[in-house]
This record gives structure tokens, sequence and C-alpha cells, in this order.
């Protein structure tokens, strides 16, 4: 097979589009956490358990959504994530309009279901694309989590120009769409072959493979910080930089973008120069980067390119660790190798905004030991990945 395929470059925006759209519903709770608190009268502990709960979901969701991918294949997927997801948006917008926190934090827990979508985005592009370019597509793919960005800036705003459950209704709408899109025009690649295996032993076989957890472990703390971040950022900005949500949302979708933007740059350096110097310059980055935002930096330029610094060192993190996913995992594993390691980047993502929640300092108004913690883990992982992590084997074939 030659370096292009006919129809790579079609399906893999296909799939990109597919993972915007789900990834806007799946944070879609986060943009209106000020508006759920006040509400509610929510402690920070509650809007931490509230903003987590889909990442939550979707993270445990991706372990199953992976496997079955390598299955079905990534049409009939994605076409099931976001038609799944739809009815999810929905449940929210009337546990909202109720006033009911428990019914919240449930109606969340069911959209989760969006989040999958990572995990069935990867297996579907990698076999469109030759070894030597794969760290491109996913990291194409992987700018899908712009979705993130585009629910930031957009959900306030839509919020206050259309109403609460008008907008819910058109982001369903949108879901709805997009799954129409998929299933008629998406196509799977011309060498993948359905793995008709039982899912739990292919999962077992993935479990047993060493690169799978220490992936696991890089894109926890890159990933996961991501999502922690993005989903967090309106309650830090308001707390720290008293904004408003419609400010805080906006400097949000700006985090965002830098990291999508990011992504893809790092998925093809390391198809350049390997995966190991990208994610050891990313997690150094996101040390040095956290201790500076622990020291609150004062005034919106200086405060503002900070945050934008970090997310591209966690936006060249995420690009890095999958490039190194797609080089390193079986070919007929890479959709349950995808779905554990996605799932532990979202539970990385999951746990620390409950950690920034329940250590926040109300006396001195701070959140000096969630984002310490950050920098001593990523001081962690740089150490770990430089002594005991191998890089890729860089001589890979232009053609076969």
């Amino acid at each position: 097979m030659e370096l292009r395929t006919p129809g790579q470059a079609r399906n893999l925006a296909l799939a990109t589009t597919a993972s915007v759209t789900a990834f806007w519903a799946w944070t879609i709770i986060a943009p209106l956490s000020a508006r759920y608190t006040d509400m509610l009268d929510l402690n920070p502990t509650q809007t931490s358990v509230l903003v987590a709960m889909p990442v939550f979901v979707g993270s445990l969701g991706r372990i199953v959504a992976g496997a079955l991918t390598d299955r079905f294949g990534g049409r009939k997927m994605f076409t099931a994530v976001l038609l799944a997801a739809a009815p999810a948006v929905l449940l929210v917008a009337m546990a909202g309009m109720m006033e009911s926190y428990v019914l919240l934090v449930a109606c969340a827990f069911l959209l989760g279901v969006a989040g999958t979508v990572f995990a069935v985005g990867i297996p579907f592009v990698t076999p469109w694309y030759h070894p030597s370019r794969r760290g491109f597509a996913t990291g194409v793919f992987g700018a899908g989590m712009g979705g993130t960005a585009l629910s930031a800036f957009m959900t306030p705003r839509l919020v206050g120009w259309i109403g609460y459950l008008p907008t819910h209704l058109l982001v369903a709408a949108l879901l709805v769409a997009v799954a129409g899109l998929v299933w008629f025009q998406m196509r799977e690649a011309p060498d993948w072959q359905p793995n008709r295996n039982p899912v739990v032993p292919k999962l077992v076989a993935a479990a047993k493979l060493r690169v799978t957890w220490e992936m696991c472990f890089l894109y926890a703390i890159v990933f996961g910080g991501f999502v922690s971040f993005s989903n967090y950022l309106p309650t830090y900005l308001r707390d720290i930089y008293a904004m408003d949500p419609t400010g805080a949302g906006t400097r949000t979708a700006g985090f965002a973008l830098a990291a999508v933007i990011a992504r893809p740059v790092g998925g093809i350096i390391a198809d350049k120069v390997g995966s190991k110097p990208v994610v050891l310059f990313s997690l150094a980055a996101v040390a040095v980067l956290a201790f500076v935002v622990n020291l609150r930096p004062d005034g919106e330029i200086p405060a503002g390119l900070t945050f934008l610094a970090m997310a591209g060192a966690l936006g060249l993190g995420t690009g890095g660790v999958f490039a190194w996913v797609g080089t390193s995992s079986p070919p007929e594993r890479v959709g349950a190798v995808t779905g554990i390691v996605s799932a532990a980047g979202g539970l990385g993502g999951y746990f620390p905004p409950l950690i920034m929640g329940a250590t926040y300092n109300a006396e001195e108004n701070s959140y000096a030991i969630g984002l310490l913690l950050l920098v001593g883990t990523a001081m962690a992982a740089f150490a770990y990945t430089l002594i005991f992590l191998k890089g890729e084997r860089r001589k890979v074939p232009v053609s076969r």
C-alpha cells in the first residue's frame, strides 16, 4: 500500500468531526458550573463531583468502546456513541430545569457515554495510515478534543442568547445530524479486519502488554491534565480571578484550543524524532508551569500566557503519547490498548477536580496543594520516562 490511501483524508475528517461533537456534549456541564453552583447552592466539593462525573464514566467506558471498535469498526461505533449521547444531553437539561442536584449528577453519569468517542477514533484512523504517518493521523483525530473549547466558548453564550433548554436541544440535534453523516459517509480502512475474539480475553491480552501500562501512566498525566484543567478552569478562574462565567468560558476555550493545536504538532514531531523526547519536554514544561500557576501571575497577559503555555505543553504530550501507542501496539490489539490507555487518561482527568475542590483553602483563596501535587507528579513521570522507558525504533519503511 502506498503512503496515501484514497479516502483517508475524508475519513479522518469525519472521525475528527464526530469527536468534536461528542466532546462538546461530554463537557457541556463544566461551562455552566457557576450557574449550577449558584442555582443549587453547591459547595466546592459538590461542584467538583458534578463536573467530574461525565469524565469518570466516559473514561471507564473507553475500555469497552475500544475493544468493541476492534470488532464492529469505527463507522458503527461512532454512530452508536453519538446517538446514545443525544438523549443524555436532554436529560441533563431536564435535571437542570428541575433544580435537582441528585438527578443532575445521575444524568451527568449517563452523559459519560459521549467521552468514549476517543477510544473509537484511534483504532479507526490508525489502519488508514502508514506507520510513518500515524503520529500525524492520531494527532489530527485527537484535535477533536477541541469540542471542549467549543463547549467552553459557545455553551454559556448560547444559554444567554437562546436559553438553557434550547441550547441543549441544539447540541442533541447536532449529535444526531453528525451520526447520520458518519453512517452514510464513513468507511473502514481497506486493510481493516474485524477482530471477532471475545472482548474480555482481548482486554486481558492487552492488559498483559507492558506498553499498555507505560502509556496509561503517561496519558493519565498529560491528557488527564488537559481534561481536568478544561473542566475545572471556569471554577478556578471564578475563585482566583473573580471572572464571570462568560469571561471564564472564553479563556477556557482559548486554553482548550491551544492544546488542540499542539496535539497534532506533538504527533508530527514524534513521527520525526520519536515520542520519548516529545513526552519528556511536555512533562518538564507541565511541572514548571504548574508551579508558575500556583504563584498566581497577576495581569491578563502574564496569567493568560501561562495558561496557554500549559495547554501547549499538555497538547504536545497527548500527541506524543498516542504516537507512541500507534507504533508500539500490536495491530490487532490497537483498539483494546487504546481503550485502556484512553481510560487511564480520562481517569487522570477525573480525580484532579475532586482534589482541587477538596483541598481548596477558602480562607486564603488558594489551590496550592492541588497545583503542587501536579508539579510533583509531572516530575516523577519525567524521571520514570527518562530512566526506564525506551524510545521507539525509528526505522520505518516508506512503503509496504
